[in-house]
């Protein structure tokens, strides 16, 4: 607990910080939604609902950040732990605003692109860092 209680004002900030972008985000789902004729209008309903819950997804997606932060428990395991928390989270908004068909399909679809997009945007720092790393350590072996 004492952990939890170390990080909860950066868990807050980067939350509050994220939030502000939770109805950009929401504006361009329903963009690609509407690109692709599977939404062509949203009540006021709909809308306020999206707008809530995207905004809560932003605010836990900006603040679980803060497990990077957490030396004590290593960086596979705040992997493991950022990717859960968001994967849950998602699954929550996208149920919630039935941005999901129902079924078994649909739900292992959204969890494979999930993972995938996941796995992605983490060999991509992956790489990045490294080369970062590789051109220093040449910098100074000179």
């Amino acid at each position: 607990m004492k952990i939890i209680g170390k990080y909860y004002k950066d868990f807050i900030m980067r939350g509050f910080f994220a939030m502000g972008f939770g109805p950009i985000v929401l504006a361009i789902v329903y963009g690609f939604l509407n690109l692709f004729d599977v939404v062509a209008s949203v009540s006021v309903v709909e809308m306020v609902l999206g707008i809530f819950t995207i905004s809560c997804l932003a605010f836990l997606a900006g603040g679980i950040t803060v497990v990077f932060q957490i030396e004590e428990i290593g960086l596979s395991t705040a992997i493991t732990a950022h990717g859960i928390i968001l994967y849950f989270g998602y699954a929550v908004v996208y149920i919630t605003n039935k941005w999901l068909a129902d079924g078994i399909i649909p739900f292992v679809v959204f969890t494979v692109i999930f993972a995938v997009g996941y796995a992605l945007v983490w060999l991509v720092i992956y790489l990045i860092t490294k080369s970062g790393t590789d051109k220093l350590n040449k910098a100074i072996k000179g």
